[in-house]
């Protein structure tokens, strides 16, 4: 019986893809194309300045050894600092996709982008790096059946960081043993705490996985060991992140590469800046409000369906600042009865706080709905929205199962290209010194399958 720590080492450093290695890369590519727009959007967010002033005097070219792009500014840093900063910013809005209870790509692009940079590595490769990371953070995921969100773990953090240090081990062509040390050393690096959702901690959380990622490699390839069942161990990490014990230490990890997981579940795109686990509810009320034109002045109540570990999130109830807004569903309802709109312009502190908004607040209750979903534990089966106006009448939203955007009801190529132009535009209105774009970058990570050098993936200031 092979351990899975030791099975993990295997398919990472000589990954199977079936006969689907094409169809999985044009996901990875989605997850690329939402994060360079979600990472040039939030470019000069707070968060991502605190961060590069912590880091300090970044390097005016790329000259350095083991220096990679932090492209918006046209600056350049230490690897794992880039994969920080560029994390921070995909994340820094809470606009990035979301898949496996977490947000996968705003960790392993920045990681990928700034590893295959030192390396020079192809698009291609890149893109198959992307899905041997998405695998094992869906490896690991499934083996939990407890809900990380409720025992208080932020999955993008906790497991990002080994997803990272898969991805970069591919890049490096690790062999079996240094692959497992890499991940094992990333898994002693791993962290984050749902308390700090609604704060600029969360979108740290991205960046110190990406981060973590790749120092973790460098440590490998040096040399530190680690414990070869680290993940397995009855005290390791699996059962470390599951103190009621219902994780699975024992299954062997026989399906990995067989049909990439990437495709069972794909990527879901967010069309809204908050927290994934009201979105069905913003659907749901938008709906609603459209059909019937309700304005705030007739709404009397409106309460939500949806699953524990949403609600939980979502924890916000009276939200002072935009960022607060983000985990709120009463800001999410709010929002979309007296904008019709949940989107940048309205999380701003003024807005959140505007007495139209804030007096609706009191407005929204929530009940749980026990049935979880089968493809993502983090979800209830379906979220419900029942409104009632001030004159009796009474709509009910029915259940909804998938948000637009959503995987399993994506939007097509057209309004991937909106949010990706919208994206740009708000990074260009918020960053003035905006570095990362120019007339072709779209088209280069479209056709990111074909292309030669990572290093030309962004033009160089």
């Amino acid at each position: 019986m092979t351990g899975l720590t030791q099975a993990l080492a295997q398919y990472v450093a000589n990954p199977s893809f079936g006969n689907k290695q094409h169809e999985a890369c044009e996901v990875a590519k989605t997850g690329f194309i939402d994060t360079i727009a979600t990472m040039i959007a939030g470019s000069n967010e707070p968060v991502v300045q605190i961060v590069q002033q912590f880091f300090g005097s970044p390097f005016k070219d790329g000259s350095t050894p083991d220096s990679a792009p932090v492209p918006f500014t046209g600056d350049f840093r230490p690897a794992a600092q880039a994969a920080f900063v560029n994390a921070c910013a995909g994340h820094a809005l809470d606009f990035d996709d979301v898949a496996l209870s977490g947000h996968p790509s705003t960790v392993l692009v920045p990681a990928i982008m700034a590893e295959s940079y030192v390396l020079q590595s192809s698009g291609s490769e890149a893109l198959l790096a992307y899905v041997v990371g998405y695998e094992v953070w869906a490896e690991l995921i499934s083996r939990e059946s407890d809900q990380y969100h409720l025992k208080g773990w932020h999955p993008t953090g906790v497991l990002g960081a080994v997803a990272a240090a898969a991805a970069a081990s591919y890049l490096n062509h690790l062999n079996a043993d240094q692959a497992g040390r890499a991940m094992a050393i990333a898994a002693s690096m791993s962290s984050g705490l749902v308390a700090n959702f609604g704060t600029m901690t969360k979108p740290f959380h991205a960046g110190r996985a990406a981060s973590h990622g790749l120092e973790a490699v460098r440590l490998a390839k040096l040399g530190l060991t680690s414990s070869p069942d680290a993940f397995e161990h009855h005290a390791g990490y699996l059962a470390a992140l599951s103190p009621a014990g219902r994780v699975d230490l024992n299954r062997e990890a026989t399906e990995l590469g067989k049909s990439p997981r990437i495709l069972q579940t794909g990527l879901s795109i967010k069309r809204y800046p908050v927290c994934y686990s009201c979105h069905r509810s913003i659907d749901g009320v938008l709906a609603i409000v459209e059909r019937e034109n309700l304005t705030a002045s007739d709404i009397k109540s409106v309460h939500l369906t949806m699953g524990a570990a949403q609600a939980s999130m979502l924890r916000n109830h009276h939200p002072k600042t935009g960022l607060e807004a983000k985990f709120s569903a009463e800001f999410a309802v709010a929002s979309s009865i007296v904008a019709r709109d949940v989107g940048l312009l309205q999380l701003t502190d003024s807005f959140a706080t505007s007495p139209e908004v804030s007096d609706l607040y009191n407005k929204v209750s929530i009940s749980i709905n026990e049935k979880l979903c089968p493809l993502d534990s983090a979800f209830s089966f379906t979220d419900r929205v029942v409104i009632e106006t001030n004159d009796g009448r009474k709509f009910d939203s029915g259940e909804i199962r998938f948000p637009l955007g959503n995987a399993l009801n994506p939007i097509d190529a057209s309004g991937l290209k909106q949010k990706f132009d919208g994206c740009v535009a708000t990074g260009k209105l918020n960053n003035p010194h905006l570095k990362a774009v120019d007339a072709g970058l779209y088209g280069r990570i479209i056709e990111l399958d074909q292309l030669p050098d990572m290093q030309n993936l962004f033009q160089r200031a």
